[in-house]
C-alpha cells in the first residue's frame, strides 16, 4: 500500500493538534492531522467551553442579586432548560462541521479515524469503514490524542455505571441527586453548576476541596458550596458502589457512612490517552506520558530524543500542565521548532526562548470557575516551598479594594502574592472572590515578566477597579521606601 506523504502528521485533532498543524504551516510545511472523533476535541464539547456555559448563567444570576437595584428587577428562577439550551449551542450540537472547515481554510488535510505509529515517522489510519490509510511524515510525528478521565477500581463503581466528566458535561437530564466523587477542579466546578440546577449534591473528597490551590482560597469556596447546599465529605473514600434496584446508587464509605444518589460522577483525574497508539513500535510503553524536552520532543528516561528526533508531545499527553491554553502555547512553540529545524532555520530554545515552553514550569495561569472563582499563576506557597524557593506570603481582603466593594454588596474575597526574596519578583499569585477570573492575566505577565517590586510600582492601577489589589498587595509588603500619602476622600475604607 502507497502511502501518503506529508511534512508533519499530527494525531489528534483537539485545540492543541489544529495550533501544532496550524504553526507548521504557516512556517511553510504540509500537515495532515488525524482524529477519531470530533474534530475540536475535548474543550470544544465536553469540557471547557460547554462547561463554562453551565456555570456562566448562575453567576450572572448571583451577581445581580448582589445589587439592590438588579435584585428588585429579578422576578424568578434559574432557567434549566435555557441553560442546557445555550450549553448545546456553544457545543456546536456536537457536530464539528465548523472545526472542519477551519482546517481546509488553513490548508491542513484530515483523515478521519485511529492513528497508530508504525515506528518513525508513520502513522497508519483505521477510517470509520475500517479500511487502512498509510501516512508518513518526512520531518515529525506530533502526539496530541489528550487524556480521558480515570475511573479508579473501586469495587463495584465500573458495573454501576458512572458518569464522567463527559457525561455530566453534556447531559441532557438533571438529577435530583448527584454524588462527585473528588475534589479537584472538575468536581468543585460541576458541584456548582448542579447545585444550581437544584439537584442536592454530595461530594466526597477524600483529599480535600481543591488541595493543590492556596488554602485561603479552598475555603471561601467550601464555605460558599456549603450554602449552597452541597453536602461536603472531606477526608473519606468510597470502598463500594452499586446500583440499586430503584436505578439508584449506593455509595458506601471508609468512615462507615454511606451516600444515596440517582448518577455518581467520577471526576478522580484524567489518564493519557496513549494505550493504543503504538507506542510499542518505538520503543515506549503503551499507555504511559510521554516525556518531553523543553522543544516538546518525546524522549526516553535518559534525556534523549525517540524515534531519531522526530517524535513530538504536545498538550495534556505529556502531563506538564493539563489546561488547553497551556496546550496550545505547547502547540504554537512545536509547530514553529519543527519547522525551523525542517527548513534549516536557527532553534531558540534556551528558557524563555522563542521554540521553548518555560512557561509550563514558572508561569501556568488558570481559572477554576467555582462560586467564587479562583484565578492563579505560578507557585503556592507549598510548591515554592517544595522547589526550594524562599518566598514570602502577602495577603490582602479583595473585598477591602474600592473596585470590588463597587462591584457587588457584601463582596467577599482574598488575594495573595508570593515574593522571591533573593529575585525580588512575584513568583505567585491567587485571587479568589466574584468575577475575579480577568485578574490572572495581570499577574501571569508579571510572573513570567519576572518584573522586579520596584517597577511593579510605577504599573498604576486605575481607580475604581479591582486591579487597585496590586497596590494594596505591594503596600502590605513593605516595600515601598516612598513617602505615601493618604487622599482626603474616602468612598470605602481603603480608599486612599
Amino acid at each position: 500500500m502507497s502511502a501518503e506523504v506529508y511534512d508533519v502528521i499530527v494525531i489528534g485533532a483537539g485545540p492543541v493538534g489544529e495550533n501544532v498543524a496550524d504553526r507548521a504551516v504557516q512556517g511553510g510545511l504540509t500537515a495532515v492531522i488525524v482524529e477519531a472523533e470530533l474534530v475540536g476535541g475535548e474543550c470544544s464539547y465536553w469540557a471547557c467551553m460547554p462547561t463554562k456555559a453551565l456555570l456562566r448563567d448562575a453567576a450572572a444570576l448571583r451577581a445581580a442579586r448582589s445589587l439592590p437595584g438588579a435584585a428588585a428587577a429579578i422576578t424568578g428562577e434559574l432557567d434549566t432548560a435555557a441553560v442546557l439550551e445555550r450549553r448545546d449551542r456553544f457545543a456546536a450540537h456536537w457536530h464539528d462541521d465548523g472545526q472542519v472547515s477551519w482546517l481546509e481554510g488553513a490548508g491542513i488535510a484530515l483523515v478521519r479515524g485511529h492513528g497508530r505509529l508504525r515506528g518513525a515517522r508513520t502513522v497508519a489510519v483505521t477510517g470509520p469503514d475500517s479500511g487502512t490509510t498509510v501516512l508518513e511524515a518526512r520531518h515529525a510525528v506530533v502526539v496530541a490524542t489528550g487524556t480521558s478521565p480515570a475511573v479508579p477500581p473501586i469495587p463495584g463503581l465500573a458495573d454501576a455505571k458512572p458518569w464522567t466528566s463527559r457525561d455530566a458535561v453534556s447531559a441532557e437530564r438533571i438529577p435530583e441527586r448527584l454524588a462527585i466523587i473528588g475534589g479537584g477542579v472538575v468536581g468543585a466546578e460541576l458541584a456548582t453548576a448542579y447545585s444550581a440546577f437544584g439537584t442536592a449534591v454530595t461530594l466526597i473528597a477524600r483529599d480535600g476541596l481543591l488541595p493543590r490551590v492556596e488554602p485561603f482560597a479552598a475555603e471561601q469556596v467550601a464555605a460558599a458550596l456549603t450554602a449552597d447546599g452541597v453536602r461536603l465529605l472531606v477526608g473519606t473514600e468510597p470502598v463500594e458502589v452499586s446500583r440499586e434496584d430503584d436505578g439508584s446508587v449506593r455509595i458506601a464509605l471508609a468512615d462507615g457512612g454511606s451516600v444515596r444518589a440517582d448518577e455518581v460522577l467520577v471526576a478522580t483525574g484524567r489518564r493519557p490517552n496513549t494505550g493504543d497508539i503504538g507506542l510499542e513500535t518505538i520503543g515506549l510503553a503503551p499507555g504511559s506520558w510521554l516525556t518531553v524536552d523543553e522543544t516538546l520532543r518525546v524522549v526516553d528516561e535518559t534525556g534523549t530524543p525517540v524515534a531519531g528526533g522526530g517524535l513530538y508531545a504536545t498538550g495534556d499527553v505529556n502531563g506538564r500542565a493539563l489546561l488547553t491554553h497551556q496546550g496550545k502555547y505547547q502547540a504554537r512553540a512545536a509547530g514553529d521548532v519543527i519547522a525551523a529545524r525542517a527548513l534549516g532555520g536557527d532553534v531558540d530554545d534556551a528558557p524563555w526562548g522563542r521554540h521553548a515552553a518555560t512557561a509550563d514550569h514558572l508561569a501556568v495561569p488558570q481559572v477554576i470557575f467555582t462560586h467564587p472563582e479562583i484565578a492563579s499563576v505560578g507557585h503556592t506557597l507549598a510548591s515554592a516551598t517544595a522547589a526550594g524557593l524562599r518566598v514570602r506570603p502577602v495577603e490582602y481582603d479583595l473585598g477591602a479594594v474600592a473596585g470590588a466593594s463597587l462591584h457587588a454588596d457584601g463582596y467577599t474575597g482574598r488575594v495573595g502574592m508570593l515574593i522571591d526574596e533573593d529575585a525580588g519578583t512575584i513568583v505567585g499569585f491567587t485571587a479568589v472572590g466574584p468575577d475575579t477570573a480577568e485578574l490572572v492575566h495581570a499577574a501571569t505577565v508579571a510572573v513570567a515578566g519576572q518584573v522586579p517590586l520596584e517597577r511593579l510600582w510605577h504599573a498604576v492601577p486605575a481607580y475604581p477597579t479591582m486591579s487597585e489589589l496590586w497596590l494594596r498587595l505591594l503596600e502590605t509588603a513593605g516595600s515601598d521606601t516612598r513617602v505615601r500619602t493618604r487622599s482626603t476622600h474616602q468612598l470605602v475604607s481603603s480608599d486612599r
